[in-house]
């Protein structure tokens, strides 16, 4: 099974103080992790506007490059359209959400998020 990461999955993985990097990290250990334009934009653009992380889109950049390699994460194309998004979507808040399940399904993946408010995807679990 592949698993699509979202964007708080991804930044978990790569920075260390985020809350649940050792959670996603030690439950990621093994699988077939996948990426997509949406988490990795994502990634730079949340990592490198955390205060706290001091860090520029440069560097955001080269870290992803790094974890990429690292964890043998594979880019997913992305060429699915708004029209697919599934009918829960209701909200704002719910588009990326929909779109990288979406993405996940027509890939035959699984949505891989840290949160449970995403209707199908897989939840990361918690580390026992």
């Amino acid at each position: 099974m592949s698993f699509l990461l979202d964007v708080n999955a991804l930044i978990a993985i790569g920075y260390k103080k985020h809350e649940f990097h050792q959670r996603v990290a030690l439950w990621a250990k093994g699988k077939n992790l996948l990426t997509c334009s949406i988490s990795e934009i994502g990634f730079v653009r949340v990592l490198s506007g955390l205060r706290e992380a001091d860090v520029t889109t440069t560097l955001c950049l080269q870290l992803l490059s790094q974890m990429k390699a690292d964890w043998k994460m594979q880019l997913l194309p992305d060429h699915r359209a708004a029209e697919t998004l599934p009918d829960w979507v209701r909200s704002p808040r719910q588009v990326t959400d929909g779109h990288l399940l979406d993405l996940a399904q027509a890939n035959k993946a699984q949505l891989a998020p840290t949160d449970a408010g995403i209707p199908g995807a897989f939840l990361i679990p918690q580390i026992l």
